[in-house]
């Protein structure tokens, strides 16, 4: 009699998908002016206007990376009338962010050395 059962799932593969979400869960607070404004929105409910003010950037790249702060699930967006009011809505990205500031206060000199990861202003 022939299996239907689906062959079992190799754990590389598992590993891997897991590997690659990590990676791009970071990758998403990998640009300055996208954790600028997280940062921003973690202080309290902010507008795009006044993420526009704080960031010093045009609208259309603001909203951008706002966009993308939403759509990873960082922030989340609600209507106001014409406007959108963006909160952090997971209390464990303020944990996150703290972290990482510390980590990379602690390891500044070794970050700001390493050839293999571009500067922002090399980027």
């Amino acid at each position: 009699m022939k299996s239907t059962a689906a062959p079992p799932t190799a754990p590389e593969a598992t590993a891997c998908t897991h590997l690659d979400t990590t990676a791009r869960f970071f990758r998403a607070l990998s640009d300055p002016t996208r954790l600028k404004l997280l940062e921003f929105i973690l202080r309290g409910e902010r507008t795009a206007a006044d993420c526009v003010a704080h960031a010093g950037i045009s609208q259309p790249r603001v909203s951008i990376h706002l966009s993308c702060l939403v759509d990873c699930g960082y922030v989340t967006a609600r209507r106001d009338g014409r406007k959108l009011r963006y909160t952090v809505g997971d209390p464990r990205v303020a944990d996150l962010v703290l972290l990482a500031r510390s980590l990379a206060a602690d390891n500044a000199t070794a970050l700001d050395c390493c050839p293999r990861i571009p500067s922002a202003a090399d980027a």
